[in-house]
C-alpha cells in the first residue's frame, strides 16, 4: 500500500515538472538598458524602450522581454548609437593612453584617422622621420604597415574602436620623399600598390591633405590614380583641400573631379569659410556641393564646432619652401635672399597658396598651443603678436625664427564665423570631426595645451547647437553621428541601434551634455555623457572611465579578412 502511493506520488510530480516544461522560459541577457529614449541613429522620432546585450551585439531594442544579468536605469536619459569621429589625430595619444579620455567622455566610440599622414605603410626612412619629429609622446615605432598599427592599438589595449583612412602623404613620401617632384610612371604604379594592400588590410579609402608640404606637391592625376587603385576595392576619398579660403571653389572642383574620374565617393574634411573676406560665400559652397550631389556624386562633408583652426606654425610659410622636409627648410631659411622672398609671400594677399595669418586677419588671431622644444613652452598661450612684440620683431619673422628653433608647434588661428559654423551643423550630409587627439587632463598631456575641440567637439553639438541654438533637431544630430558616418565609411555592422549590430551604445542626459574646454583654459572635459558601452563592455560609468580597454580595429569594405573576401577580392 506505501509503494503503490509512492508510485502515485512520483507520476504525479513527473506530471507536473512536464506542465512546467511547456511555460516558456524568458531570456537572460548579459546587459539591458531599461526606460531611455530610444534614438536609434536613424533619425527618426525618439521613443521610450529598452536595449539588450548579448557579448558584443546587441539582440533586442524595443520592448525587451527578459532580464538582465545587468541591468542599467537609464530613464530619462538618451540612449543611441557610440559617436563616430570622422577625424581623429589620437594616433599618437592612444598610445600613451589607451583610454582615449577626452572622446570617450563625450560618447565616442570610433576614432577615424589618416587625414593625409597615417601611421603606415612606413619604410625605413619613414620610420625615422616620425621619430625625429615626435613631441610629448615618444615611443618606438615597431610596425610597418597600416594594418600593422591598428593591430598594435588593439592588441596594445584601446577604448574605443581605431579604423583608418591610408595618407596620399604618407604613399607620396614612401616613395618620393618630401622633394616637390612629380612620380614615374612606376613610382606612380608602387604607390597605388601601397595603397591597395592598405586596402586589403582594411583601410577606408585615401586621405589628402592638400595645403600641407609635402601634400600639395601632388597634382590631380597623381590623386585619381591613388583613388582608382581604392576605388577598386570600395574605398572613398576625404580630403583637406588645397584652399579653404580665397580659392576654395577651385578646391572643391578639384575634390569633385577626383571622384568623378576615380568614381568613388568623396568627402571634405572640416568644410570651412576661411577668412571674414569669404564669409559670405557659404551659399556659393552649398550650392557647388549640391550642384554635384544632384548629378549623382556622393559628396559628403564633415566639421569640428569652433571658430579656430589648428595647426603647426610652419603652415604659415609657403610651401616651396618645404620641399625636401625641415632640415632642408632650415636650410634655406638662413639665406638672406630666400628668407626676404618668404617674407614677402607671407605678407602679400592674393597668392596660391593658404595665407594663414591673413587668413586670421593678423598675428594677434593666431595663439600658440603647443612647443616640442622644451625652452618654448612658456609661450604656450601668447599670441604670434605678443610674442613678436617682446622678441621686437615683425610676426612674420617671428614666425620664421621660432619655426628654425621648433619644428613641432602647434597653433590656434581663428579663422571662421560662427554664423557660419551654426548653419553648417544642418546640412544634411554633414557629419563631424574633432580633428584632435584624445587626451587626458594628467600627465604628459598637460606638458602642452590643446585646441578645445579635443575636449569639447561633440559635446559642443549636441549642447550648444542642439539644445541652446536649435539649430537642428537631437534625432538629426545623433544621425550625423552615427549612421550617417557609418554609412559613407561603408563600415559593418556599427552606427545604429538594431539586433545584429556591435553594441557601442551611449548612455547620455540631453538636458545637461556641454562642453567647457576654452582657449584659455583647455583642459577641461565635457560633462552630460553617463555610460559608454563599446563592443558590449561598459567603458564610462557614471561619467567615469572603469578602465576597459575593449576597442576594436574595424575595417573598411576591401579587407580580405571578411567571410566573402571584401571587395578587393571582387575587384
Amino acid at each position: 500500500m506505501t509503494r503503490t502511493r509512492s508510485n502515485v506520488a512520483i507520476a504525479a510530480f513527473a506530471i507536473l515538472l512536464s506542465g512546467c516544461s511547456t511555460i516558456p522560459q524568458q531570456p537572460v541577457h548579459d546587459l539591458v538598458i531599461r526606460g531611455g529614449s530610444i534614438y536609434d541613429g536613424s533619425g527618426g522620432a525618439a521613443y521610450l524602450g529598452d536595449v539588450a546585450v548579448d557579448g558584443d551585439r546587441i539582440t533586442q531594442v524595443g520592448t525587451v522581454t527578459g532580464t538582465g544579468t545587468r541591468e542599467v536605469d537609464a530613464t530619462g536619459m538618451a540612449v543611441s548609437p557610440g559617436f563616430i569621429n570622422m577625424l581623429s589625430w589620437a594616433t599618437e595619444s592612444l598610445i600613451e593612453d589607451g583610454r582615449g579620455m577626452s572622446d570617450i567622455k563625450q560618447g565616442v566610440t570610433l576614432e577615424v584617422f589618416g587625414e593625409g599622414w597615417s601611421m603606415g605603410p612606413f619604410n625605413d626612412d619613414l620610420k625615422r622621420t616620425n621619430i625625429a619629429e615626435q613631441g610629448d609622446i615618444k615611443y618606438p615605432i615597431t610596425w610597418t604597415t597600416l594594418g600593422d598599427y591598428l593591430e598594435y592599438l588593439e592588441g596594445k589595449g584601446v577604448s574605443p574602436n581605431v579604423a583608418s583612412f591610408v595618407g596620399a602623404t604618407t604613399v607620396r613620401m614612401h616613395e618620393l620623399g618630401e622633394e616637390d617632384i612629380d612620380p614615374t610612371p612606376e613610382q606612380l604604379a608602387r604607390m597605388q600598390g601601397l595603397v591597395r594592400a592598405a586596402m586589403e588590410e582594411g583601410a577606408l579609402g585615401v586621405g589628402s591633405s592638400l595645403i600641407y608640404a609635402p601634400a600639395n606637391y601632388a597634382e590631380t592625376p597623381e590623386l585619381v590614380a591613388l583613388l582608382k587603385a581604392a576605388g577598386t576595392c570600395g574605398g572613398m576619398y576625404i580630403s583637406h583641400m588645397r584652399s579653404e579660403g580665397d580659392n576654395i571653389t577651385q578646391a572643391i572642383d578639384e575634390l569633385i573631379t577626383i571622384a568623378r574620374d576615380a568614381d568613388v565617393p568623396a568627402e571634405i574634411y572640416h568644410l570651412k569659410l576661411a577668412g571674414k573676406e569669404n564669409w559670405d560665400r557659404l551659399p556659393e559652397v552649398i550650392a557647388q556641393i549640391e550642384a554635384a550631389r544632384a548629378e549623382g556624386l556622393r559628396i559628403t562633408t564633415d566639421m569640428y564646432l569652433y571658430t579656430a583652426g589648428g595647426t603647426g606654425l610652419d603652415a604659415t610659410m609657403p610651401p616651396w619652401v618645404k620641399s625636401g622636409g625641415y632640415e632642408a627648410m632650415v636650410e634655406r631659411l638662413k639665406d638672406p635672399a630666400v628668407r626676404a622672398r618668404v617674407l614677402n609671400e607671407m605678407r602679400a594677399p592674393g597668392g596660391d597658396w593658404e595665407n594663414l595669418i591673413l587668413l586670421a586677419g593678423g598675428a594677434e588671431n593666431v595663439q600658440f598651443i603647443g612647443f616640442s622644444e622644451p625652452a618654448l613652452k612658456p609661450l604656450t598661450g601668447k599670441t604670434l603678436a605678443e610674442v613678436a612684440a617682446e622678441r621686437g620683431t615683425t610676426p612674420e619673422d617671428t614666425a620664421i625664427d621660432l619655426v628654425m628653433q621648433d619644428g613641432g608647434i602647434g597653433a590656434a588661428f581663428f579663422l571662421m564665423s560662427e554664423d557660419n559654423v551654426r548653419k553648417q551643423t544642418a546640412l544634411p550630409y554633414m557629419s563631424f570631426g574633432s580633428d584632435a587627439e584624445a587626451p587626458a587632463t594628467e600627465g604628459v598631456f598637460l606638458l602642452s595645451d590643446h585646441h578645445p575641440r579635443a575636449y569639447g567637439n561633440f559635446a559642443r553639438l549636441l549642447g550648444k547647437y542642439v539644445r541652446e541654438e536649435q539649430a537642428l533637431p537631437l534625432s538629426d544630430a545623433i544621425r550625423k553621428l552615427t549612421s550617417l558616418p557609418a554609412g559613407n565609411l561603408g563600415i559593418r555592422d556599427r552606427g545604429m541601434l538594431a539586433s545584429g549590430k556591435f553594441a557601442d551604445i551611449v548612455v547620455f542626459d540631453p538636458a545637461t551634455i556641454g562642453d567647457h574646454a576654452t582657449y584659455a583654459q583647455p583642459n577641461q572635459y565635457a560633462t552630460g555623457v553617463r555610460d559608454v558601452f563599446v563592443n558590449g563592455v561598459q567603458v564610462l560609468s557614471g561619467g567615469e572611465h572603469t578602465g576597459a580597454t575593449p576597442g576594436q580595429v574595424v575595417r573598411g569594405p576591401g579587407w580580405t579578412g571578411w567571410p566573402d573576401g571584401g571587395a578587393c577580392t571582387a575587384g
